[in-house]
């Protein structure tokens, strides 16, 4: 869980409230620069109600691109894994009917 997570799981707990000044203390500030145009776009996700600030949005934008890395990075890993592993002497065609049949047998399972 990210600490921004955990700050809110603790905000809105009934055992802990942060005041507002309890927040703002543990976050840290950043000042950025963008295009009048970017301003815009942003401010009006904030009046579609979805966030509440465009802090918020922007630390949304930060979080989802920090989750994709991580996404990338598992991925990556799992591509040299494979290679590391060498090449089949199994036919890819009959072992690819073997996980359809699979597949099949699950969804007859399931019905």
């Amino acid at each position: 869980m990210g600490t921004e997570n955990v700050l809110r799981a603790i905000a809105s707990s009934s055992v802990g409230k942060l005041s507002a000044e309890s927040y703002k203390m543990l976050m840290a500030q950043m000042n950025i620069s963008i295009p009048e145009q970017l301003k815009g776009w942003a401010e009006a996700r904030v009046a579609e109600g979805r966030y509440s600030s465009t802090s918020d949005y922007v630390r949304d934008l930060v979080r989802r691109d920090q989750e994709r890395e991580e996404r990338r990075k598992a991925l990556l890993a799992a591509i040299d894994e494979g290679l590391a592993s060498g090449v089949s002497d199994r036919d890819p065609f009959e072992y690819l009917e073997e996980l359809r049949s699979g597949l099949r047998g699950r969804s007859a399972d399931a019905a």
